[in-house]
């Protein structure tokens, strides 16, 4: 077998690279956007590395890759899923596979206290692929961190050549992020971008779409071809602020970006359907009753009438978002507004609720990218003109 290092060269969607005692370690924001923020949700989130890919070129019809996650659990609560890492064979998926080991992030929602557990390295094992040149995507799990240890194959590895795709930058909460898809390929960011037939650079931030300057910033200095941002749920269910203030950092937010990108496509969407923050502020709760019988929810713990005090609710955040881009786009042509409920409305929630009453499911997910595909990279939507066929 070949021992191929592990370099930058070989990963697609991380902004940074972390060496560690193990190996390397993606990171989806850099070093020094992570030293501007101590809060352990945003660390553990922009650390799952959602969108990031090993991507090269080989004759080889044995792939294994040694790799050290680092899951989450929750105390009382059922188990959580084990990642899992996509096979892409010439753009098509090839197989599917888990890793064994590994470390273990221990959460008590109740305290707040986190504990890790150490464990092994562990082997995900990929054979009986068809000779002769090909190009190999494995895509990383998006709900563990990931050290990539070592990559072993029966053949050579090279970097596989640039796929003259658009890039297609996004950022978002957890269910940009991945949320309960069922892989890293069926997040719907990710179907998605296949669909529309472009690179994908995932900023979704489980917990942390907090119109964060750094984050911004980050956007910014990334070279991009498309660009969007999903604004409102994290802003609501962690009741982080004010009417007030939202508009302001809405704004400071689109003109950091617009400093690195004056005439991108640059895409505003609004919250998707949650019917607990409709119209009840934040934040949102853990719902510990169900526990036992492996049901996590979450509840509103605002109240309506906080409204009239600046409180946000999903509503409001549309009506300003809306607001917003249509002051903004007198001057800037190339800012687009789409209403999240075109993704995810009544409708879908009367057929396909939110398990838990804020993220959707795999066949959820599948639906918000079929339909975001649909809406803005078909017929005349805002990144029509960028559209590549898949595969």
């Amino acid at each position: 077998m070949h021992t191929t290092p592990i370099t930058a060269a070989l990963l697609r969607g991380a902004l940074d690279i972390e060496h560690t005692a193990h190996g390397l370690r993606p990171h989806r924001l850099p070093a020094w956007a992570r030293a501007q923020c101590a809060d352990d949700q945003l660390a553990m989130a922009e650390a799952q590395p959602s969108g990031v890919r090993l991507v090269f070129r080989t004759r080889a019809t044995t792939i294994e890759l040694d790799a050290l996650r680092t899951s989450t659990a929750y105390v009382g609560a059922p188990p959580r899923p084990d990642g899992v890492y996509d096979l892409l064979v010439d753009g098509r998926p090839a197989g599917q596979a888990g890793a064994t080991g590994g470390n273990v992030r221990v959460v008590d929602m109740t305290t707040g206290s986190v504990e890790t557990r150490p464990g092994p390295v562990g082997t995900i094992r990929f054979a009986g692929l068809s000779e002769g040149p090909k190009d190999i995507e494995i895509w990383l799990p998006y709900n563990e961190a990931t050290e990539l240890v070592a990559l072993r194959t029966d053949a050579a590895v090279e970097p596989a050549p640039d796929s003259g795709r658009k890039v297609w930058l996004h950022h978002g909460s957890s269910i940009s992020h991945g949320s309960d898809a069922a892989s890293p390929t069926s997040t719907w960011p990710a179907r998605a971008a296949s669909l529309g037939g472009v690179e994908l650079i995932n900023l979704g931030l489980g917990g942390s779409a907090l119109l964060d300057p750094f984050t911004a910033r980050t956007m910014r200095d990334t070279p991009a071809d498309l660009i969007s941002v999903k604004i409102g749920i994290n802003i609501v269910n962690a009741d982080l602020m004010r009417l007030r203030a939202f508009a302001p950092a809405v704004h400071g937010f689109l003109d950091t970006i617009r400093e690195g990108h004056p005439a991108t496509p640059l895409l505003v969407v609004s919250p998707l359907l949650c019917p607990i923050h409709e119209d009840t502020p934040g934040p949102s709760a853990p719902d510990f009753s169900n526990l036992a019988e492996g049901r996590l929810r979450f509840v509103a713990m605002g109240d309506p009438a906080e409204r009239a005090a600046g409180k946000l609710t999903l509503n409001i955040i549309r009506d300003e978002l809306s607001r917003l881009v249509t002051q903004r786009s007198a001057d800037d042509p190339n800012l687009h507004y789409l209403d999240g409920r075109g993704l995810y409305g009544e409708q879908d929630f009367a057929e396909l609720p939110l398990p838990d009453q804020l993220h959707p499911d795999a066949a959820t997910h599948r639906r918000i990218g079929d339909r975001f595909a649909g809406l803005v990279f078909d017929g005349d939507g805002p990144f029509a003109a960028s559209r590549q066929p898949a595969g």
